[in-house]
């Protein structure tokens, strides 16, 4: 993230230190000005302050349109396609399926939670991989997360649950045995009992 200015830098601090949302502003030109710090910057700019945690909302110039939504989006395409890929292309393909369903209106609060609770709990998930996840009572929170994922799955993505049974029968049938997972296949028929609920 090279080529940031101090003055950038020191005003995205000062303005997330105090809980104030910075205003960007995008020009005609593309150009991005931030009217914190009265300097130009850039999407690897913005990109460092949502790292920070620093909140800002970026307005179009000339009409005065909130478009923080389309910018963030142009930071993870730069972010795939110039760095490590994060985003699956498993997901993306589940993703763009999505757009038009009847549940569209679901995923974008489900996708929010899950990844509040991946980041509420992603050291002690760090921790558990790094010391191996097997008899590690952590393990618990990465079966519960992955457990939410797929019952989710199979109610917004038809199809998915026939070839999660078809792909992997071994694995499901080792796990049959233990307390924990029990005890998730319920979580996941609530899950699934309220998702049913919500789209009828």
């Amino acid at each position: 993230m090279a080529g940031k200015s101090k003055a950038a830098k020191s005003g995205s601090r000062k303005t997330g230190e105090a809980g104030d949302a910075i205003i960007i502003k995008k020009y005609a030109n593309r150009r991005l000005y931030n009217t914190s710090s009265s300097s130009y910057i850039t999407l690897d700019d913005l990109a460092e302050m949502v790292r920070e945690n620093v909140e800002f909302q970026v307005l179009d110039a000339k009409s005065g349109d909130d478009i923080t939504h389309s910018i963030l989006t142009q930071i993870i395409m730069d972010e795939e396609a110039n760095g490590e890929q994060m985003l699956p292309v498993g997901f993306l393909r589940q993703l763009i399926g999505m757009y038009g369903n009847s549940m569209q209106a679901m995923v974008p609060s489900y996708l929010e939670a899950s990844m509040a609770n991946f980041r509420d709990n992603q050291t002690k998930i760090r921790e558990a991989f790094e010391k191996g996840m097997s008899n590690n009572p952590i393990s618990a929170i990465h079966e519960t997360n992955m457990a939410m994922m797929r019952a989710a799955a199979d109610v917004l993505i038809p199809g998915v649950a026939n070839k999660r049974k078809s792909a992997a029968p071994k694995a499901a049938a080792g796990a049959s045995s233990n307390g924990e997972i029990d005890a998730l296949r319920e979580q996941m028929a609530e899950m699934q009992k309220k998702l049913d609920e919500l789209s009828k």
